[in-house]
């Protein structure tokens, strides 16, 4: 196996083939981030490495979107490809006392952090996926930009600016606000098009705290990476505790917070909710906070564990069923 590490950006990607990883002997060559920049690389890599598409192991980091298009390109090409969080060679980095940063010390650092863990291969989610992604993402954009037009709307009442200003921006805020309408029809309107989303949909919202928000991302983020297990979902998205101590020093565990920051947010409105109405989180929160436990810890765990829950019913496909009572 022949091992490449990716390192990319908007514009280009810097490419490194680990010829000899026992003398760090390394071919590289930088290329446009583009499709004549991707039929460039699929060339040099063969001609180079002297072997089929499938006996070349190309590892990149999730960064955006940027990733997205040169891994579709070689997956389809035939080549064995794996898209890493950002954060595992960066650990892998800090393991080998690896200081230096630079592009080609970075797709250095991914060649070789391939070659020695082999992280498990990427596949592209089927294309309803990839639309319903989109569409959620689009979604939370038009919020973000709802709440900052709201928010220059307060300053303005607040300063008495011009009423004209104040006009402007409750135009915008009012299309604003129905294009997020229109654009929640069509993504709900997506999801029952499609016979397995809108069934896994319904099993999510069994779970209560589970309402329409958290079920359409749920089933975008369950849908769009295949998960081993529970505790796999919950380290995706950065839900499992970190515990510091050292010597006599005992610190409170914290999450790791590692992954999707927008999905935790939305996560944690959640567990907010099902603390209240979920008897198993119900129980789970009382019991932790009752054993000494910050709100905050417990409210952690809650969300973890209300992550588990959605993955149980997904993979049994069966409805929500109480454990607790």
């Amino acid at each position: 196996m022949e091992y490449v590490g990716i390192d990319i950006s908007k514009a280009k990607f810097d490419c490194l083939w680990l010829r000899d990883s026992s003398k760090n002997k390394v071919k590289t060559k930088v290329f446009k981030n583009n499709r004549t920049g991707f039929q460039e690389v699929e060339s040099w890599l063969l001609k180079n490495t002297q072997s089929q598409p499938d006996d070349i192991f190309v590892t990149l980091e999730a960064t955006g979107v940027y990733h997205e298009a040169v891994a579709f390109y070689l997956f389809d090409k035939g080549f064995k490809v794996s898209v890493v969080n950002p954060a595992r060679p960066k650990q892998f980095a800090r393991a080998l006392g690896i200081a230096h940063k630079t592009d080609k010390s970075d797709s250095l650092l991914l060649a070789r952090f391939g070659s020695q863990t082999e992280p498990v291969l990427w596949k592209p989610e089927p294309i309803e996926v990839r639309e319903l992604t989109a569409l959620i993402q689009r979604v939370e954009a038009i919020e973000k930009d709802i709440q900052r037009e709201e928010n220059r709307k307060e300053q303005a009442d607040i300063s008495k600016s011009s009423q004209l200003v104040v006009e402007s921006l409750e135009k915008v805020i009012g299309l604003l606000v129905d294009e997020k309408a229109r654009l929640i029809k069509e993504l709900d309107d997506h999801i029952d098009k499609h016979p397995s989303l809108k069934s896994d949909r319904s099993l999510l919202e069994t779970i209560p705290g589970v309402g329409p928000v958290v079920s359409r991302l749920m089933l975008s983020v369950l849908r769009k990476k295949d998960f081993e297990s529970a505790g796999s979902l919950s380290a995706y998205l950065g839900l499992i505790p970190r515990i510091r101590e050292s010597g006599t020093l005992k610190g409170r565990s914290t999450l790791t917070k590692v992954g999707p920051s927008r999905i935790r947010a939305k996560i944690y409105m959640a567990a907010v909710v099902a603390k209240k109405c979920n008897p198993d989180i119900k129980a789970q929160y009382e019991r932790l906070v009752a054993n000494g436990k910050t709100h905050m810890q417990a409210l952690g765990a809650a969300m973890r564990k209300l992550t588990q829950i959605c993955f149980g019913v997904i993979k049994h496909q069966i409805e929500y069923q109480p454990q607790s009572i």
